[in-house]
């Protein structure tokens, strides 16, 4: 693109119209960081949840030396496994992928160190069955191996050292198997270990299923902490539940206090908290890392919360956030990163697996994929964005705007929507032809339109879930596309799945669609 092409579209793109402000009830006040996304360091010593705004669900965190690592479950995104960084719990910078290989539905994992090596434990789904695989690496920013599956039929797996030296993996249940020395392999079968405390019987919730586990050692106990009550559902249902025991082999004792975390009440700002792990602050205190669902916005996902804990004289912890709704003080003695990155992307770096991931890929797809001078080429596949793989990316804000140059090539066509799966999508694509419409993961043929442009900018606003799409044919002026959408039901309680609304890029039939100037700005 020549440079004063560009200067012109940042013409037209700062000129575009803008939907008009919806009226909503005051908001907290987080911290704003790159492109005014939501950061949680406040920069008064504080800091308010989420840590890890949008979709960063089921995390599992490594204490390194000084610095943090930590992944969560990816799903159907593809490069997965997104690993990230922090010195001090609250500042979180991504690394990049530790799963290349697709390998079904990726689901909670463990990230841990043992004898100076890597591992992530990875539950996942090929070919509709469940199972667990292990990755390794030498250092934490990879090569990482390719997955081996250890054939163990179950998910949420929590890796732990038994007081002989033997390792273990305990899953939902809660069960157990051994494993080799390396890690890499099983040794006997599963077996039920702990019977979980219960809640009572009146409380609104999902279902018992205990899951999550994970251990710690820690004055001669190990601590088992696990989640009950379904990670979705009702607001009330997820909850952090703890046992202990002073053998890896039980008998293990229920805390007196559980649940020490739970949402009581549907007015809670933060829904179905739990799934935790506990870790050492810098300072040496302790905390304890968890996920929740934002009151209103089920659409961004679980997000990743950090509440403070305390240990108690009988040995036990407490929690000591309260609901998270109000800033707490900062973890002491952290050095803060850079936190978050740029959305925008001019293509001239290779963001995939930090930012950009295909949704539900073959094995092969990066093979669409082609870099040239300041544009991604993807090449099409299916026929409609149900069938084709977009490109998608998470986000974190109630209120933001995307905006992206294509360049449609052949007989395809590609647009720009927000995606959930390839059940629910809105958006608007273009071939070379026609403007198409979908809502809710359909293409509106009566709102067909012929047009004709080698080039189109597509810009969508989603104003807490009231969504707005606009374009431009070549150079020409920006128009509002006549139909706004609403997507607050876009969630997992709706659709399944555990996944979250995301911008997205697709590429359809015989052709390829070339991606410029993608932009994001966070408006509230």
């Amino acid at each position: 693109m020549t440079s004063s092409r560009r200067a012109a579209l940042k013409t037209i793109l700062a000129g575009a119209a803008i939907a008009p402000q919806l009226t909503h009830a005051a908001e907290p006040k987080w911290g704003r960081g790159i492109e005014g996304q939501r950061r949680a360091d406040l920069g008064n010593g504080t800091y308010l949840n989420p840590i890890l705004s949008g979709d960063h669900p089921d995390p599992t965190i490594l204490k390194d030396g000084d610095d943090y690592y930590m992944t969560f479950s990816s799903f159907l995104s593809y490069p997965g496994v997104i690993l990230w960084h922090s010195r001090d719990l609250v500042n979180w910078a991504p690394i990049g992928p530790a799963l290349t290989k697709p390998i079904g539905s990726v689901w909670a994992m463990d990230l841990v160190k043992h004898n100076g090596r890597y591992f992530i434990y990875i539950p996942a789904t090929p070919d509709g069955k469940g199972t667990i695989f292990v990755i390794w690496a030498d250092n934490i920013r990879g090569p990482w191996s390719d997955p081996i599956d250890l054939h163990i039929e179950a998910i949420d797996p929590g890796h732990a050292v038994g007081e002989d030296g033997k390792r273990y993996l305990f899953v939902n249940g809660v069960r157990r198997i051994g494993l080799t020395d390396d890690g890499l392999a099983t040794v006997g079968t599963l077996e039920k270990v702990y019977e979980p405390w219960r809640y009572p019987s009146d409380w609104v919730v999902e279902m018992f299923a205990p899951e999550g586990p994970k251990l710690l050692r820690r004055n001669g106990w190990y601590y088992l902490v696990l989640a009950v009550g379904g990670t979705s559902g009702p607001p009330t249902s997820h909850m952090v539940i703890a046992a202990r025991s002073r053998s890896i082999h039980g008998p293990w004792e229920n805390c007196p206090q559980n649940p020490l975390v739970r949402t009581r009440s549907a007015d809670e700002r933060w829904w179905s908290r739990g799934h935790a792990t506990l870790v050492e602050g810098p300072a040496g205190d302790w905390w304890m890392v968890y996920h929740g669902y934002e009151n209103g916005y089920r659409t961004l996902g679980r997000q990743t919360l950090l509440e403070p804990i305390e240990w108690t004289a009988d040995g036990w912890f407490k929690p000591k956030g309260g609901d998270l709704s109000s800033p707490l003080p900062m973890p002491k003695k952290g050095t803060a990163v850079q936190p978050g990155f740029a959305k925008s992307d001019d293509f001239t770096k290779n963001k995939f697996g930090v930012q950009w991931c295909f949704f539900n890929p073959g094995q092969d797809e990066m093979k669409r994929v082609r870099f040239e001078q300041g544009a991604v080429s993807i090449a099409g596949k299916g026929t409609s964005p149900a069938d084709c793989s977009p490109l998608a990316c998470i986000v974190g804000d109630h209120v933001y705007e995307a905006t992206v140059t294509l360049e449609i090539g052949g007989a395809g066509h590609g647009g720009l929507l927000l995606h959930y799966n390839e059940h629910m999508f809105v958006g608007v694509g273009f071939s070379a032809t026609h403007m198409l419409t979908y809502q809710y993961a359909r293409e509106q043929s009566w709102m067909r339109e012929a047009v004709k442009a080698s080039t189109v900018h597509i810009r969508v606003r989603n104003d807490r879930h009231i969504v707005t799409f606009f374009y431009a044919l070549d150079d020409g002026k920006w128009i509002q596309h006549p139909w706004q959408m609403e997507t607050s039901g876009m969630h997992h309680n709706v659709f399944g799945g555990f996944l979250s609304l995301q911008p997205a890029v697709y590429s359809a039939g015989e052709g390829a669609v070339h991606m410029r100037d993608f932009q994001y700005r966070a408006l509230a």
